[in-house]
């Protein structure tokens, strides 16, 4: 990520601001599907059957789909085209979105919203990187990452806001359903406002394992904390003991 290597042509100014227009979009959106769930996992878990804490994974398995795989779809992004990774990324991102509204079941839902982690994960960073590589450095550039930065803050608020008035009105399959419309239009009008860069001619390589690693060992750990509530923390040997005893 960062600086964006193998910058395009200049763009035209109007071209720029439906340029900006899509990436905050598209960062929003990030943003608000992280918090708007957290509003409608009580009805989730009604409408589902989710059974004990299993609900929080609808929420813990995008954040650390999108966490753990940030940096290395950032760089996957310098490396093969941050626009080709931004489109990739949306089409994932509402595909995945579709599959969450019309879940019939738990595990179903909860795997929509890991692909939706994986999706916001590759578009995030190539639209701060395409974001680089349309504006010039210096006031420009600046104004351009501070509206970047505010639709994202925004999107936290909106998300708690929204998840409840959405969930009240159309139910909460409908907090879905929402980024369908909003992704496939950011979808259609991407290859028409935002150029390709890339960064050429250095080392194709990634740290996928690495990647997945740091993603497995949190999930590890966030179901350990999860688990605690229920058995109760001195249950982490029980099973051992049991196993010994048959």
């Amino acid at each position: 990520m960062g600086e964006a290597g193998g910058a395009p042509a200049p763009v035209k100014r109007a071209r720029k601001h439906l340029a900006l227009l899509l990436l905050c979009l598209a960062s929003f959106m990030a943003v608000v599907d992280d918090t708007i769930v957290t509003i409608t996992l009580p009805s989730m878990r009604r409408g589902l059957g989710f059974t004990g804490a299993d609900v929080q994974w609808v929420l813990n398995g995008y954040v650390l789909a999108f966490g753990g795989l940030l940096l290395l779809c950032g760089r996957a992004a310098d490396l093969w085209g941050r626009r080709r990774m931004f489109l990739a990324g949306l089409a994932l991102f509402s595909v995945s979105s579709l599959l969450g509204g019309l879940a019939p079941s738990p595990w179903i839902l909860v795997l929509a919203r890991v692909l939706q982690g994986v999706g916001a994960a590759a578009f995030v960073p190539a639209s701060l990187s395409l974001l680089t590589s349309i504006f010039a450095r210096g006031e420009e550039r600046n104004r351009a990452v501070g509206i970047y930065g505010a639709m994202a803050a925004l999107g936290f608020v909106v998300g708690m806001v929204g998840g409840g008035m959405i969930t009240e009105l159309l139910g909460w399959r409908w907090v879905l359903f929402v980024n369908v419309p909003v992704a496939l239009a950011a979808l259609l009008a991407a290859p028409a406002t935002v150029p390709e860069s890339r960064d050429e001619g250095v080392p194709r390589v990634l740290d996928a394992p690495g990647a997945v690693t740091v993603t497995l060992g949190l999930a590890a750990l966030i179901y350990a904390v999860s688990e605690v509530p229920e058995p109760g923390l001195a249950s982490t040997v029980a099973p051992l003991r049991s196993a010994r005893c048959s």
